[in-house]
């Protein structure tokens, strides 16, 4: 891992840009079956990363497929239940295969997964511009570290370079400079919530909204405590995308006056991190929306696609799912053929491939106004209380076994909420 830049080739099979989790499964999945694959980063591994660090279900089976499912949950924190909890104090466990791991690890667990497949690890290095030929199809990467630049041809560049739109502007498919959320997360070290929080909490209240709190355990005592908004930027009457006038580090005061549990695990314990920098912020991009997803020579996947759920941020998962269907894509067609037919069909696949997970973040997409109105919450779990088969649905939704559809209006979302048929 993290080779330097001289010893970059002059060709390649594929070029992936950003080793998180994305970068890392297409590089992965590339290298396994033949592919000579050049994996970039713009900072040297292990690194941070702000996250919310949940894995739910979709991360599960796209782990497993990676072959190191056994090994992330050797280090991780399982829990077996979701909480959900309603601004006047009401509670839900949905149950569901769940745990946490810092992405700091998690990330490095993957990522070593894709080199010793045989993907060739650059970091700290930064992707400046795409390289094109004369049709303007992209046909390499310049890439850049420090002082120095290189360039390297390849028929295929994979960007899963994340939420900052860098990449997906020097590519020319950036539709939207602005992000769909905002997220401020910290690390607190309580022993004595320990035996006290063991489910993924997520709190709603109308003092957060339009957003909530979570509490994820990471295992040794550890908590990631931190609040999102997952629209926090909105169109105004002009086309363009502003941001809300919001302040984390307000809301997340909020959550530690209104939330008990959050109020103690803070009080008690012993923040992570560099004094005065505890907390950390980290922009979303949701419901498949902000970039193309694809154009002659290139594709775009992961959060650069907009691979995050809205209502819960949760995003790691569908960042490798949709970083697999890219690498697959290109699979199903013989290496060394680039052909503008052979672009043209692999680029529809993908597309196709990801567009078929439009009505799971459409679902996350709707119920994404219970941020903005956390009453429907109090709904919700007073619905659920009353009815264990509405939570099982809603271990189908949270499983990916249960899919509602109704029309996006309220009325509609009432129904998911309390109904989920």
């Amino acid at each position: 891992m993290n080779l330097d830049l001289d010893l970059l080739p002059e060709r390649c099979d594929a070029i992936v840009v950003g080793a998180g989790p994305a970068g890392a499964a297409a590089a992965q999945w590339l290298a396994r079956f033949g592919r000579d694959v050049v994996l970039v980063d713009a900072q040297a591994f292990p690194r941070d990363k702000v996250c919310g660090d949940g894995l739910i279900p979709d991360a599960h089976r796209a782990l497993d497929r990676l072959g190191v499912l056994a090994q992330v949950m050797a280090e991780a924190r399982s829990a077996t239940t979701l909480a959900c909890i309603a601004p006047r104090g009401g509670r839900i466990d949905v149950p569901g295969r769940l745990a946490v791991l810092p992405r700091r690890r998690l990330d490095e667990i993957i990522c070593k997964a894709a080199v010793a497949a045989g993907a060739r690890m650059f970091a700290p290095v930064r992707f400046v511009a795409p390289l094109r030929d004369g049709a303007g199809r992209v046909v390499g990467a310049r890439l850049q570290q420090g002082e120095r630049v290189r360039e390297v041809k390849a028929p295929w560049l994979v960007l899963a370079s994340g939420a900052q739109p860098q990449a997906t502007i020097a590519a020319g498919l950036c539709d939207r400079r602005t992000p769909s959320g905002i997220a401020l997360r910290g690390y607190v070290e309580n022993a004595a919530m320990t035996a006290r929080i063991t489910s993924l909490e997520v709190v709603w209240h109308k003092r957060l909204s339009p957003g909530y709190g979570w509490i994820f355990p990471c295992g040794g005592d550890v908590f990631n405590i931190g609040v999102g908004v997952a629209q926090s930027h909105r169109q105004g009457k002009d086309g363009k995308h502003a941001m809300l006038d919001i302040n984390l580090r307000e809301v997340f005061a909020a959550f530690k006056a209104l939330y008990a549990p959050a109020r103690e695990l803070v009080a008690g314990g012993r923040w992570q991190g560099e004094p005065g920098h505890e907390l950390k912020g980290a922009p979303l991009r949701c419901s498949l929306e902000g970039a193309r997803l694809e154009a002659p020579g290139v594709l775009v996947t992961g959060e650069a696609a907009g691979s995050t759920y809205a209502f819960t941020g949760e995003g790691i998962g569908k960042a490798m799912e949709t970083a697999l269907h890219a690498a697959e894509a290109i699979l199903a067609h013989p290496k060394g053929d680039a052909s503008d037919a052979t672009d043209a069909v692999i680029r529809a696949d993908y597309a196709a491939r990801v567009l078929s997970l439009k009505p799971r973040f459409d679902l996350y997409e709707e119920a994404n106004r219970a941020n903005a109105h956390p009453w429907l919450i109090d709904l919700l779990v007073w619905s659920a209380r009353r009815s264990p088969r509405r939570v099982q649905r809603m271990a189908g939704v949270l499983e990916e076994t249960h899919i509602p559809t109704d029309a996006v209006t309220v009325r509609g979302v009432l129904r998911r909420l309390v109904d989920w048929r």
